[in-house]
C-alpha cells in the first residue's frame, strides 16, 4: 500500500469539518479510532503487536524476540491540530517497512513501529504521559492522579478504552528497543531541505501560575477598590512575551482559567499555563526567574496573590553523536538541527536508548494548528530517507 494511500486513510480519520483540525485526546473516541485503524494495517502486515498497562503500542517485523529498531511516533493531538504532527511518523514507519519488504530485504534484527499515547498531553496535561510512565519517568500513582478537563480520571479512561489501571507501570516494551528513530515534522521553519536529522531538543516546562483575588462586582466596584487577578495575569503574560525575547527564548501563554467566569464580576482566581523552552538550561531557569519575578511584583501591587507549580519539566537532549552521525551518513549529509519541540524520543533518549530523530520539511514554519503541512514529495522524500536508516541499523 502507497503512503499516499495510508495518508489518505489515517488523515481522514477525526478531521473537524469547520476548522480541518484534529482533536484526538489521549484514549477520546477520535484517538481510539485512529489507533483501531494502525491495528488493522498492522494486522494486514501479519506484523505482531505488543501492547502495555498504558496502551502504548510496537509492532514487529522479524522472528526474533530480541532488542530491535523501533520506529513511529504518536497518533493523538493537539485541540484543533495539524494533520502531521505525530501521525506523519506512524505512517512513515508503516511505508517503510512496505518498501522494505518489496525490495526483499530481511532484517538482521526485528524492527518495530510504535504508536505512543498522549505525546501531546492535551488532554491529561502531561507531555509524553505514555513514555514517561513506560519509561519510569512518572510513576503510575502519579499518573493515574491524573484528571481531565472535564474531571475524568486516566484511570476511569483508560478502563473505557479497554484497559487496566492496575496494569500502568514501567514498560517492558522498552526492553525490546536496542534503537530507536521518530521521524517527525518539523515545527518551524529551521529546515530547508527535504529531510533533516536532529541533534538535541531544548530543555522545556510546563508551569501553572495560579493568581488569586476578589471577586466583585463589575459595575459597582471602584477601580482603585479592586484586587483583580486577570489584571496580573495580563501584565506577566506582557513580561514574558518581553524576557522571552531578550533571552532568545519561547514563553507562552496559550491556556486560560477564570473564576467565576462571569462577564460582569472581577474574577477571584486566574489561573494560566506558562511554556517556557530555551536552548539550555541555564537560560530556562534565567526566564522563569524573571517571569516569576515581574509577577510577583505585579501581585503586591495588585493586592493579589501568586502560585507558581511546575506541572512538567524536561532537560536538554542530545541525542548520541555517533548515531546521529551515522544517520548524517547514510542520507549523503543531510542537514543537522536542534528543536524546541518536545517529542517521545527524548524521553526514550533520557531513559538510555540510543535514540535518533528525522525531520520533514515544513514550508510554513506552522504546528499544532489545522494550517501545519508538509508536501507530499517531502513526505515521500521522509519514507525514503526512513527505510535506507532502518535498513542499515538492523542490516
Amino acid at each position: 500500500m502507497s503512503f499516499e494511500s495510508l495518508w489518505a486513510d489515517e488523515s481522514a480519520i477525526g478531521r473537524s469539518p469547520d476548522t480541518g483540525g484534529y482533536t484526538r485526546g489521549g484514549w477520546s473516541p477520535t484517538e481510539r479510532e485512529a489507533t483501531h485503524w494502525f491495528l488493522d494495517q498492522c494486522a494486514a502486515r501479519g506484523l505482531t503487536v505488543e501492547s502495555d498497562g498504558i496502551g502504548n503500542l510496537i509492532a514487529w517485523w522479524g522472528a526474533s524476540d530480541g532488542p530491535g529498531v523501533v520506529t513511529g511516533s504518536h497518533l493523538d493531538s493537539v485541540i484543533d491540530g495539524g494533520a502531521f504532527d505525530g501521525p506523519l511518523g506512524v505512517v512513515s514507519a508503516l511505508a517503510a517497512v512496505d518498501q522494505l519488504r518489496a525490495e526483499g530485504f530481511e532484517p538482521g534484527v526485528p524492527i518495530g513501529i510504535g504508536a505512543f499515547v498522549e505525546e501531546e498531553g492535551a488532554r491529561f496535561g502531561m507531555p509524553c504521559l505514555g513514555s514517561r510512565v513506560a519509561a519510569g519517568v512518572l510513576p503510575a500513582e502519579k499518573a493515574l492522579q491524573l484528571k481531565d478537563r472535564v474531571g475524568v480520571g486516566l484511570g476511569e479512561a483508560l478502563e473505557k478504552a479497554g484497559l487496566d489501571p492496575a496494569a500502568v507501570g514501567p514498560s517492558p516494551l522498552l526492553r525490546r528497543m536496542g534503537t530507536f528513530v521518530e521521524l517527525h515534522v518539523e515545527q518551524g521553519r529551521g529546515l530547508t531541505a527535504p529531510v533533516g536529522v536532529a541533534s538535541s531538543i531544548w530543555p522545556h516546562g510546563r508551569f501553572r501560575f495560579t493568581f488569586g483575588g476578589e471577586a466583585n462586582h463589575a459595575g459597582t466596584t471602584l477601580m482603585e477598590d479592586r484586587h483583580d487577578p486577570m489584571l496580573t495575569y495580563a501584565m506577566t503574560a506582557l513580561a514574558a512575551n518581553k524576557q522571552a525575547r531578550l533571552a532568545g527564548a519561547r514563553a507562552t501563554f496559550g491556556r486560560l482559567s477564570v473564576e467565576p467566569n462571569g462577564t460582569n464580576a472581577v474574577p477571584s482566581q486566574v489561573t494560566a499555563w506558562l511554556d517556557a523552552r530555551a536552548a539550555d538550561t541555564a537560560t530556562l531557569e534565567s526566564l522563569l526567574a524573571a517571569i516569576t519575578k515581574q509577577a510577583t511584583e505585579r501581585a503586591e501591587r495588585d493586592g493579589t496573590t501568586l502560585e507558581v507549580t511546575p506541572e512538567s519539566v524536561s532537560p536538554i537532549v542530545d541525542f548520541p553523536a555517533g548515531l546521529r552521525d551515522r544517520l548524517v551518513n547514510v542520507l549523503d549529509g543531510a542537514p543537522v538541527l536542534p528543536t524546541g519541540a518536545g517529542h517521545d524520543a527524548g524521553v526514550f533518549s533520557d531513559a538510555g536508548i540510543p535514540t535518533a530523530m528525522l525531520f520533514v520539511r515544513n514550508p510554513t514554519g506552522i504546528s499544532h494548528s489545522p494550517a501545519e503541512y508538509a508536501e507530499m514529495d517531502d513526505c515521500l522524500a521522509g519514507v525514503e530517507a526512513l527505510a535506507a536508516v532502518l535498513k542499515d541499523l538492523a542490516k
